[in-house]
């Protein structure tokens, strides 16, 4: 079976800012593009960190209002002997998180939820941008159409890989949700067929009614004779 990888569905054509941008030129570079982050690179593309509209909205709770009170409890930057963040350096995240093109998406996701962040810059094995991943991006295997699902299942997992005979397993697949029924030999063999089919790419939850000649997880099972 072939999974997704960062690659495939990543952003290829990357907006990216360079250290000396401007506050305001990342707020134009955000706003013009519909992004809410981009990643900050040197003239290499050698990823140097990210910068976000939640660093630039921090920066901006930082100073005071326009009687000259402090926004919130917090103190202004000015106290708290920090630079005014004037270019892409100061206000960005460094060093960034980044994705690998090879990894697939579960780990990249996972990645994601621990760092609690909404997207992944994507660099190559010398650090250089090559992509950008986003949460939209990992629910576009989401899309694909039952068709497609169902094929992958009946030839890739069911016949190739665990080389089962036509038509032993049926499978119907509606709206992403796969049922499987039919006999299997090996009660053993049902949470591997259950494994392998429920990480199909676009399988968004799997019920089986799948009945076998003997259990074989029970202990001391032994085949009939």
């Amino acid at each position: 079976m072939q999974h997704r990888t960062v690659f495939e569905v990543m952003t290829h054509d990357v907006v990216t800012a360079a250290p000396e941008t401007s506050f305001k030129g990342i707020a134009r570079l955000l706003a013009e593009n519909d992004v809410s982050a981009v990643p900050v690179v040197d003239p290499d593309r050698s990823l140097l960190g990210v910068v976000s509209e939640a660093d630039l909205l921090r920066t901006t709770a930082e100073l005071p209002d326009l009687e000259g009170r402090p926004a919130g409890v917090r103190l202004l930057s000015q106290e708290r002997r920090l630079p005014d963040a004037e270019t892409a350096a100061q206000p960005m995240t460094s060093p960034a998180i980044a994705a690998q093109p090879n990894w697939n998406l579960v780990e990249t996701a996972r990645t994601m939820h621990r760092e609690g962040v909404k997207r992944l810059p994507v660099t190559d094995e010398t650090g250089r941008l090559v992509g950008i991943i986003s949460r939209s991006d990992l629910l576009r295997p989401f899309l694909r159409g039952d068709t497609a699902i169902r094929d992958e299942i009946e030839h890739d997992v069911l016949a190739g890989t665990l080389r089962l005979a036509p038509d032993t397993i049926r499978v119907t697949v509606d709206d992403g949700v796969v049922r499987l029924t039919g006999p299997v030999d090996e009660r053993a063999d049902i949470p591997v067929i259950v494994r392998l089919c429920r990480s199909v790419d676009g399988v968004v939850a799997l019920h089986e009614s799948i009945e076998y000649s003997y259990d074989n997880l029970a202990l001391d099972a032994e085949p009939p004779r």
